[in-house]
């Protein structure tokens, strides 16, 4: 059954209960600055058959604490400043054109999580389908308020936030446009600190939103039981390869395991039904050959 109230319209798709759950390929920074590993993940996600893959855009002056600028680090192109670092693996408008000319040509959507307003007016150059706000940002009211001005539907994860926070970002967003996903903000996440309940107190206390989920943990199982849950969205990091550098990586899914994983919940979707029971034709010969009394006839 299709809860009209609940749906949402991203890009060429409808997102809600009772609709295909629209899988989302988190490439976030696992390209690590490279266009061509962000082509090679476009195209692991689109072999997988997720619907999206999305990306995050920082402008670095604004979202890198000032007192952390100067501190170098070690890292894949030597030692480096944190904000040299953070500018060399952002990328600009040139790498995002080729990104989206290849998302088109490969059928798949892409979008980002803009970390400040000015990444907001950038992703809004390309016309993408939605915006996602990481958890990070839930509390950010100036980047919630540029954002609902853009009239796009709004993906907002909700890790390491309180109720009462959740429930002022919805107050700022507005409930039409938003879809909510339920998420535990550690990377990778243990087992017991996943809450997949939480998917059901979302979507009671908020009965006009679709509630999904963006799983941060090792293994596939965790996310498929929250498609049989009623997760409507479900978010994973991916990678090309877990042990490459990077703070994300080893809570990524690689591409096996992302074929895996679309696959699973495909199946679990059609296995859900429609919870009407109901004898079925396929049931009809076992229950003569094994049914001994036939109890009520239908219809009397």
């Amino acid at each position: 059954m299709v809860h009209s109230n609940r749906i949402r319209q991203v890009g060429n798709k409808q997102v809600g209960p009772g609709l295909p759950t629209y899988v989302i390929g988190e490439i976030g920074i696992n390209h690590n600055g490279d266009l061509a590993n962000a082509i090679a993940l476009i195209d692991a996600a689109a072999e997988a058959g997720c619907d999206a893959v999305k990306f995050q855009k920082r402008t670095p002056e604004i979202c890198t604490p000032r007192d952390q600028w100067d501190i170098e680090r070690d890292t894949p192109w030597g030692r480096m400043t944190y904000i040299d670092y953070r500018h060399r693996v952002e990328f600009g408008e040139d790498e995002y054109r080729a990104i989206d000319e290849h998302c088109k040509k490969r059928g798949i959507s892409w979008f980002a999580s803009p970390w400040d307003t000015e990444a907001v007016t950038f992703l809004e150059k390309f016309d993408v389908p939605c915006h996602k706000v990481a958890s990070a940002s839930l509390t950010d009211d100036e980047l919630l308020r540029a954002l609902r001005a853009t009239g796009k539907p709004v993906i907002l994860s909700t890790g390491m936030s309180t109720p009462e926070q959740i429930r002022h970002a919805v107050e700022v967003l507005g409930s039409e446009n938003t879809i909510l996903l339920h998420a535990t903000s550690t990377y990778p996440a243990v087992t017991e600190e996943l809450n997949l309940r939480v998917i059901h107190a979302l979507e009671a206390a908020y009965p006009n939103i679709p509630i999904g989920y963006s799983g941060h943990e090792i293994g596939l199982q965790t996310t498929v039981a929250a498609v049989a849950m009623g997760a409507t969205v479900v978010e994973r990091h991916i990678t090309l390869d877990r042990a490459m550098w990077g703070s994300d990586q080893a809570a990524s899914v690689e591409p096996g395991g992302l074929q895996r994983l679309v696959r699973d919940i495909r199946v679990i979707e059609e296995a859900k039904g429609d919870g009407i029971k109901k004898v079925y034709e396929s049931e009809l010969g076992p229950m003569k050959k094994l049914r001994r009394v036939q109890g009520v006839v239908a219809g009397k």
